[in-house]
């Protein structure tokens, strides 16, 4: 007698995509980290943070499960914007199943109901997890939970904490069991498919966000523009911290070059963790006040300059 989910006896792989969708600042990032047990998106207080698709890979049980972690949906005014969002709906479309994430304490805001709409009038498969239990009372999140399941049909919800990892494990158990039969796409010590270059320049970014804070807004873009490899097995990494205005050159440069020291510093030591090895982190500075309208940047995040 074969048990579900077997053939002959044996286990039967599974492999899919799960596109992880959300308002800004839902958690998205600080999921996928955890569901993959690894750092492969960057993760902020500040909203808007993920620009381009990230694939951060798992493995439970027999499954393999390819996350999508997508720019968030929000109101579009800049080509920056629009080319983010259509990244995020292509993503879903193109996936298994969608997984929405609902900030608890934001409640069924006006971003969130969006993508919900969205979701419906696309007839797309998708999960509900209400993210950030930790922060809410029980009774405000079947509530939410409620309201969130009424504008649209949801396979199944979970309640979750991404920071703590409170309900992921069963989210991710059941998203498991979701992925369609099938092959493995990558190897099995695979956890990423983003190139070393831009992982490294996004590390850069997330550090440039988390000590500028509210300093900075979304001005600030980072190219890896070379890497060199030593015997030693260290790489030598030289990235470009781009700028609109000379004013905010001199907000990242700080008293003395103290700012951008602080932040090489915290994003080499996050680089040698994330590649194993040593890195030689050298940042250069340059204003470029049409960052956002150059065609190269949107290839090398893999956006649609004519979304």
């Amino acid at each position: 007698m074969n048990l579900p989910g077997t053939q002959g006896g044996v286990a039967t792989k599974r492999c899919g995509f799960i596109a992880v969708m959300g308002a800004p600042n839902s958690g998205k990032s600080t999921l996928v980290n955890r569901l993959v047990g690894a750092k492969v998106s960057i993760v902020s207080p500040k909203v808007q943070t993920t620009r381009t698709r990230v694939t951060g890979i798992a493995l439970e049980g027999t499954s393999q499960i390819a996350f999508l972690d997508l720019p968030g949906v929000f109101e579009a005014r800049k080509r920056l914007d629009r080319a983010m969002i259509e990244a995020a709906w292509r993503g879903a479309e193109d996936a298994d199943q969608v997984l929405l994430l609902a900030d608890a304490k934001l409640g069924f805001d006006n971003s969130t109901r969006r993508i919900v709409e969205g979701i419906r009038e696309r007839e797309l498969a998708a999960v509900l997890a209400i993210n950030k239990i930790d922060l809410v009372k029980p009774p405000s999140l079947l509530k939410l939970a409620r309201s969130i399941n009424d504008a649209a049909k949801f396979v199944a919800t979970f309640m979750i904490s991404a920071a703590t990892g409170d309900g992921v494990g069963d989210l991710k158990a059941y998203l498991a069991r979701a992925v369609p039969p099938g092959p493995w796409l990558y190897p099995d010590d695979q956890i990423s498919d983003m190139p070393e270059r831009l992982l490294a320049a996004e590390i850069t970014r997330e550090q440039a966000f988390i000590q500028l804070r509210q300093e900075l807004p979304y001005s600030i873009a980072v190219e890896t523009e070379k890497w060199q490899e030593f015997r030693d097995g260290s790489a030598r990494i030289d990235q470009v911290v781009y700028v609109r205005r000379d004013n905010q050159r001199k907000i990242v440069l700080g008293e003395g070059g103290a700012r951008i020291k602080a932040i090489g510093a915290a994003a080499r030591a996050e680089m040698s963790r994330a590649f194993g090895r040593n890195v030689h982190l050298f940042l250069h500075i340059k204003v470029a006040e049409d960052w956002a309208e150059r065609r190269e940047f949107y290839r090398l995040w893999g956006l649609e300059y004519d979304a």
